[in-house]
This record gives C-alpha cells, sequence and structure tokens, in this order.
C-alpha cells in the first residue's frame, strides 16, 4: 500500500530562502539484497535474512527487516550480527543476480526520465521537472515508479520528493520501509529545523559530537552559527553545512557521473599505535570490496589512509600489475601499505581508512546507471 504525506504549512517560511524549481525524486530499494533473496526463495519471507559472508572478519551487506528489529545493521561485523540475533539466517551475496535486478529497476526508471543519477546498485536521483509520461507531478512519478517495482519486480522501494537532492534524500527515509514521503517548497522550515544534525548527509558521529560540543543538537540550532564561525571549526564543509541548515543544495542530477574512488574510514575511540590497527583495516578493506561490487568497472588501485594524533594524514596506495579482485586482496594490499609507514612505534593514529580508485571498464562489459558509493527562484508545487 502507497502511503503519501503532505506537510503542513511552513510557519517560519522566511527560515529559508526560496527554492529552485526543480522536482527531485529520491528512489531507495528496501533492504535490497534481503529483499531480493526473499523475493527468490519464499522460504525466507518473514525471516531474518542477513546478506554476508560468515567469519570473525566479515560485514553485513544487508539485513531484512526482520533481522533489523534486533539491531543487526549493515557494514557491521558479521559475528556481532550473529550475537544480537542467533536465529538469523546468513546467505552470502550473490552480487551477480543483484546487478540483475538493478538493471530492470533502472529499465523502469527510464520510462520517466533520462536525469537518473546512481548513488549504488539500489537507490538513485531523478531530476522530474520534466517527465516523459506527462505526469502532472513529481509526486504522481514517485507513485508510479514504486507501482511498477512493486508489480513488475515484486520488490518494494521508499521514495522521497522534495525541491532538491539533499531534501529528498532525507524524504525517502521518512516512511521506510515501502513508503512516500513529500516535502513541499513551502514547507521546508518546519521539516528542516526540528531535525538532528546527524541527519545532514556527511555528519558523522565524529562531526555530530563537534557540534554537541558547541551547544547544536538540531538544524535549528545549527542555524544560529554563522558562516565564518562554521568555516573556522569545520574548513570547506562548513559553507555545505551552512547552506543545508537552511534547506539550499544547488547540486544537480547528473547522469552517468563515473565513480572516481570508493573508501570507508573510522575514527578510533582512542589513539592507537600502528600495530594495532590491523582489525580496523580488514573490516573496512571488507565494506570497500563490497561497495566495489556495486560498480560494473574494476579499480586498479588501493589506497590506505592513517591519521596521526597530531591530524597530520598519511596516505599510500599501490596499483598493482593485475586489478585486486577479490576481498582477501586488497586486505592484503592495505596491510602490506602499512608497512610503508615510516614513524617511530611510539607514534599514535586517531584515524584509519581503505579506499579503491583508478576504476576501468571491465572488459567486454557495459556500465549501468544503478552500478557506480553538489536557476530561478520559484515555489511551484511538487504534488
Amino acid at each position: 500500500m502507497i502511503s503519501m504525506t503532505a506537510l503542513h504549512s511552513a510557519s517560519d517560511v522566511d527560515a529559508v530562502p526560496k527554492l529552485s524549481a526543480r522536482k527531485i525524486v529520491h528512489v531507495d530499494m528496501d533492504a535490497f539484497y534481503a529483499s531480493v533473496e526473499q523475493r527468490d526463495d519464499p522460504g525466507l519471507k518473514g525471516k531474518p535474512v542477513v546478506v554476508a559472508w560468515r567469519g570473525n572478519r566479515s560485514v553485513v551487506c544487508a539485513a531484512s527487516y526482520e533481522a533489523r528489529r534486533f539491531g543487526v545493521r549493515s557494514a557491521m561485523p558479521a559475528i556481532h550480527a550473529e550475537r544480537l540475533c542467533p536465529e538469523a539466517i546468513f546467505i552470502p551475496p550473490d552480487f551477480t543476480r543483484y546487478k540483475a535486478v538493478s538493471r530492470a529497476v533502472r529499465d523502469i526508471l527510464k520510462q520517466h526520465t533520462d536525469l537518473i543519477e546512481p548513488l549504488s546498485l539500489d537507490e538513485a536521483y531523478l531530476d522530474v521537472t520534466k517527465n516523459k509520461t506527462g505526469l502532472p507531478t513529481a509526486t504522481w512519478v514517485a507513485t508510479t515508479i514504486r507501482r511498477q517495482i512493486d508489480e513488475e519486480l515484486h520488490l518494494t522501494a521508499s521514495a522521497g520528493v522534495a525541491p532538491n537532492k539533499f531534501l529528498a534524500k532525507i524524504a525517502s527515509d521518512w516512511r521506510k520501509p515501502n513508503g512516500l514521503f513529500v516535502i513541499q517548497p513551502k514547507d521546508v522550515a518546519t521539516f528542516l529545523l526540528p531535525l538532528v544534525v546527524g541527519r545532514i548527509p556527511g555528519v558523522g558521529k565524529v562531526t555530530e559530537a563537534r557540534l554537541k560540543r558547541m551547544g547544536v543538537l538540531t538544524v535549528s540550532d545549527l542555524q544560529t552559527l554563522d558562516l565564518p564561525a562554521l568555516e573556522e571549526q569545520f574548513g570547506r564543509y562548513g559553507m555545505r553545512l551552512y547552506e543545508l541548515a537552511r534547506g539550499i543544495d544547488r547540486s544537480e542530477v547528473v547522469p552517468d557521473r563515473p565513480t572516481k574512488s570508493i573508501s570507508a574510514e573510522d575514527t578510533f575511540e582512542r589513539d592507537i599505535p600502528l600495530a594495532e590497527t590491523e582489525e580496523l583495516i580488514r573490516r573496512l578493506a571488507e565494506k570497500v570490496w563490497i561497495s566495489s561490487q556495486k560498480d560494473s568497472r574494476v579499480a586498479r588501485t588501493v589506497i590506505l589512509k592513517l591519521k596521526t594524533t597530531e591530524f597530520n594524514i598519511l596516505t599510500r596506495s599501490h596499483t598493482p600489475s593485475v586489478p585486486p579482485a577479490s576481498c582477501e586482496e586488497i586486505t592484503s594490499i592495505a596491510l602490506s601499505l602499512r608497512e610503508r609507514i615510516d614513524l617511530s612505534s611510539s607514534q599514535r593514529f586517531r584515524l584509519v581508512g581503505v579506499g579503491l580508485s583508478n576504476f576501468r571498464e571491465r572488459e567486454g562489459q557495459q556500465s549501468t546507471l544503478f552500478e557506480t558509493q553538489l536557476p530561478e527562484n520559484s515555489s511551484e508545487p511538487l504534488a
């Protein structure tokens, strides 16, 4: 059943500037890998499914909503997921099958617009300011897309409709799973200001903690900080925070934007010596490997990033003669790059990251748009 919600009129519309006339839809498949497994094996329906390789060093690729009720989330260690949900059914990921389903979703999206920007196999932005099917509103387009995915692929998708990408992405998560949420231009302030700052893209746990120490808990609090203060604390990202707090996102939907790099990083709870980074490097390497499988291309370069206690950033990279073809290869290269850090054994590190770059097309294979991990002012209605 499709759920459509529009916000009530903003009480303080002047808190945000008038937004562009764009009509953006963010489509996000619900628990995609796990849902495909449940669809293809009816015996899995209604059961806690975890898509992951078993093992102490494996991470969760996806979890069904039945598993999520136990606290299981993607990217968490698989052994932790098993402790949270002992009854979970673990299934090794089948990216070939997921990519085929993703292409079928893409075919549905292409019926409505050519302006499609993929984020991964299971989500994409659409600019439907002008749509190919002549539907009168963006809400109608999103409703039709979700119905087609349900009827043709027997899967569910959630969608957000808004005047820009930033708001559309937040909206698509508002009624998950299998929901639709609409943010009208005139309602941006009502929606945005009460949100906790952690809902802003790019605000992770570390940034959220820094903002909290500054007395900033909500977007409304964030609006009280002027641009110089934000830039002093967060550098270039300060400008981005300043604009997003006011509902401003000028980035366009860019079709077929090629992925330049994929990376994952984490900050330690306490600064540690280099010798103690292996476990996290292994976990991050697997996360990066899983993300890379959402791309039709192959990455040739492995990158290791470390940040010292003094906030100095060190990077090391290696491009083997043959692109790494497994998680084990990426992990091995990342760990070998660690040996190229020539610092005192007393040096401590606060962050480590693993990345892939230098993407190339696989021989004999064409990319698909769902395979890849910022005008005039108007308040024209979306719905």
